[in-house]
């Protein structure tokens, strides 16, 4: 057994049409599609992070177990911007405060303001209000 620890080297997504979510994922990370090998489509790499879709032909259900916090000096305009990109608001998470989006295929995300979101007992953010 080795002494260093494990490292996150990419995310992936799963993906029914991996071209479209690497598409609208590049435009809002400004990424650039990188590769194409069989199943995979791969943005460039950051701060030596990976981000890959892989084709499935299961569909989405239920909510993630893991999602991402995408951090923006104002979320209100980001949130537009992923509209105008094909994603959306998820509403039904708005009693916690947070700026919860889904992409095309209804995968969630946050995005939170550069500054530290501190919650209450309850755990809700209230940089939204």
């Amino acid at each position: 057994m080795t002494e260093d620890p494990l490292w996150i080297n990419a995310l992936i997504l799963d993906a029914a049409d991996p071209e479209r979510l690497a598409s609208f994922w590049s435009e809002l990370l400004g990424r650039p599609v990188v590769d194409r090998t069989g199943p995979y489509v791969w943005l460039r790499r950051e701060g030596g992070l990976g981000l890959g879709f892989q084709r499935t032909d299961r569909p989405k259900s239920g909510k993630n177990r893991l999602h991402f916090d995408l951090s923006s000096p104002d979320p209100a305009a980001e949130q537009a911007r992923v509209e105008a990109l094909g994603g959306r608001r998820l509403s039904e998470y708005d009693e916690g405060g947070f700026l919860v989006m889904a992409d095309p295929e209804g995968n969630e995300f946050c995005i939170i303001p550069e500054t530290t979101v501190g919650t209450d007992e309850a755990g809700r953010a209230h940089y939204l209000d």
